[in-house]
């Protein structure tokens, strides 16, 4: 009896290497968590929608007919607006993640491990008229008008489809938007953060003092990958993780001692973010301004 060669299953974890020079892992979102996602983002758009048409059509019986028609261009451009921009507005700010991710704990990264720009976002969510909305909102208006015969109406079906199930046929579960942008969907790991790895005097602090200004460069997001980068222990990332930071704080970025420099900095960081939570502020990131 011939043996079946099974194939390991492909794994999800990547390498991202920022522009500092410093790798760091990944995991990217799975096609499930994406898909859950997704359809939560829909039903939120679904339910605005409905209550937009609602108010639109409310609108429209108070007022004089002559005014019907602004309306009705009223409601196509909001429309627009919430299938282009709603994934655009969440995308930009500094989660970078819709309500439908946050929920899945998702986030939208660049591949090159640099800042996820603006661009890259408008880039990413206006495929997704193409991929998805176009022909899904074609299909029920050209069938209801019998303007098309049934077999381009599977066409633009199939068309939707095939870029709906796109990320299935790719290592890195891409659509085809992420493809254009040059981004990546990853889970955004919500650790404790360590306190473990610390040396007892960067707790203390004795070495090195930070002023709040120079605490409020970062976030969240950067603690934790600074946490890894010490975790890691390679001393080569940590010289230039702390010649990034010593750059942006505007010390010398050749000071030396990088590990009790970046230790006496994230512990500094933690506290000043853990202080902040009490009061119920949280910075996620060092593109947040909420600090």
């Amino acid at each position: 009896m011939r043996a079946v060669a099974r194939r390991a299953p492909l794994s999800l974890g990547r390498a991202l290497v920022t522009p500092e020079g410093v790798t760091l892992h990944v995991r990217l979102g799975s096609a499930g968590a994406r898909a859950a996602a997704l359809t939560v983002d829909l039903l939120i758009m679904l339910a605005v929608l409905v209550g937009f048409t609602l108010l639109v059509v409310l609108l429209s019986r108070t007022t004089e007919t002559r005014t019907q028609p602004l309306l009705m261009v009223v409601w196509l451009l909001g429309f627009f607006l919430l299938r282009n921009f709603y994934f655009v507005a969440f995308e930009a700010g500094g989660r970078a993640a819709t309500p439908g991710k946050r929920l899945q704990r998702l986030r939208v990264v660049a591949r090159d491990g640099g800042r996820l720009t603006p661009a890259a976002v408008l880039a990413r969510n206006l495929m997704r008229e193409v991929e998805l909305f176009l022909p899904l909102s074609f299909l029920p208006f050209a069938f209801a008008e019998g303007t098309i015969d049934g077999w381009v109406g599977y066409l633009a079906l199939g068309w939707a489809c095939l870029f709906l199930f796109f990320l299935l046929f790719n290592r890195d579960r891409m659509r085809a938007g992420d493809l254009v942008a040059g981004t990546w969907v990853v889970e955004n790991e919500r650790r404790q953060i360590g306190v473990e790895l610390l040396d007892p005097a960067a707790l203390e602090g004795d070495r090195y003092r930070f002023t709040p200004e120079e605490l409020a460069a970062y976030g969240t997001f950067e603690l934790h990958k600074l946490e890894e980068v010490l975790r890691r222990d390679d001393r080569h990332d940590q010289f230039m993780v702390a010649r990034t930071i010593r750059t942006k704080l505007g010390r010398d970025p050749d000071e030396g001692y990088d590990r009790e420099f970046l230790e006496a900095y994230y512990a500094a960081l933690r506290l000043e973010l853990e202080r902040k939570l009490l009061f119920g502020t949280r910075k996620k990131d060092k593109h947040d301004r909420a600090a």
